[in-house]
């Protein structure tokens, strides 16, 4: 993307201004902040929601679902807002529906495992069974005006497969790994269709007000150093190819920390880093006009102090000072039991970093 004059150094910095010119390696302030699973979970308020409707409820309701994306936002001034949704609703409007086990984990209505399961799934009537996603995109966007940046986001083909070929949760997902060794083809044609419904997807979610997206590879470790190009990466680089020119991309892919090379070719403008990488290390080893988002250990959240969250936000800080495109977010999700009282360290010792 090329630079806005808008995002030229110098001026008043907007949250929205701040994390649009990161994404883009321009000079800024201050790091932006925001934090993935920053909406839901941890939340008071948002477990009072949870009281009156369920899960898929909050998610396909728009006005809940731009209710608790705003939330974190009032709490903790975060820089950006992340749209309140889930990576498995691609699943649900290709056909595949899901539910959620009284055991806890995911239940996918059938397995998709053959042929005639991959022809099932509808590429064409995505984005109108994606609607809702759309609407809470724009009301989000309209309480969050000009002043806050909103990352619309999707899972990646790799990620989305492991959960509709394994038919839901599983303490092991193997069998996407398995159908990719055992008939590339047919793997090809699932990942192929979820392509084009992602990236028909996050369009839809552009043109809702979206100022960015962010795809989770949450999945990547499962395909392995030696299938992760193929399995993987090559789908995330067609979807990125079409949609960077229009608004910045980040591409999340846990747990493949000796991939720096594939991942720099994606075309991403920012790759999220997990906790388990020094994040100083990883920028050394991208192109300059790549970001790095990340990455507080997310246990401190739930085990430390409010004193040693913000020393070590901190130190995260400075181990970035002067590094252009560093967005600061943890190494995954913010967890469930996550203590308000580290939440907002971490928010305000970003906040006050100069």
């Amino acid at each position: 993307m090329e630079l806005d004059a808008s995002l030229a150094p110098g001026g008043d910095w907007t949250a929205r201004r701040r994390f649009t010119a990161a994404c883009l390696c321009r000079p800024v302030d201050r790091p932006p902040v925001w934090l993935m699973r920053q909406a839901g979970r941890a939340l008071p308020e948002y477990r009072a929601l949870k009281e009156r409707h369920s899960f898929l409820e909050l998610v396909q309701t728009p006005e809940l679902a731009a209710e608790v994306t705003l939330q974190p936002v009032r709490r903790f001034r975060f820089d950006a807002a992340i749209i309140f949704s889930d990576i498995l609703v691609i699943c649900e409007a290709l056909g595949q529906r899901y539910t959620f086990r009284e055991t806890g984990g995911i239940q996918m209505e059938f397995p998709v495992r053959t042929a005639a399961d991959v022809d099932r799934l509808d590429v064409g009537a995505v984005t109108d069974r994606l609607r809702y996603v759309a609407d809470a995109l724009r009301l989000a966007r309209r309480e969050l005006g000009d002043q806050t940046a909103l990352i619309g986001f999707a899972g990646s083909p790799w990620t989305l497969a492991n959960f509709m070929i394994e038919g839901g949760s599983a303490a092991e997902f193997t069998l996407a790994r398995t159908l990719f060794l055992t008939d590339r083809a047919l793997y090809d044609r699932l990942a192929e269709k979820l392509s084009r419904a992602i990236a028909g997807y996050l369009r839809m979610q552009i043109a809702a007000g979206a100022d960015a997206l962010q795809v989770f590879d949450t999945l990547g470790r499962e395909a392995g150093a030696d299938l992760f190009d193929a399995a993987s990466a090559r789908w995330l680089r067609e979807i990125v190819s079409e949609l960077r020119s229009e608004v910045p991309v980040i591409v999340f892919s846990k747990g493949v920390n000796d991939r720096w090379n594939v991942l720099a070719g994606l075309g991403a403008n920012v790759l999220g880093v997990d906790w388990t990488a020094p994040l100083a290390d990883v920028r050394r080893q991208l192109p300059d006009n790549v970001g790095v988002q990340g990455n507080l250990d997310p246990a401190l959240l739930r085990t430390a102090t409010p004193e040693r969250v913000a020393a070590e936000t901190r130190g995260l800080l400075e181990a970035m000072r002067g590094v252009r495109g560093h967005i600061f977010n943890l190494g995954h999700g913010v967890p469930p039991d996550a203590r308000l009282e580290n939440l907002a360290a971490l928010a305000n010792t970003v906040r006050g970093f100069a």
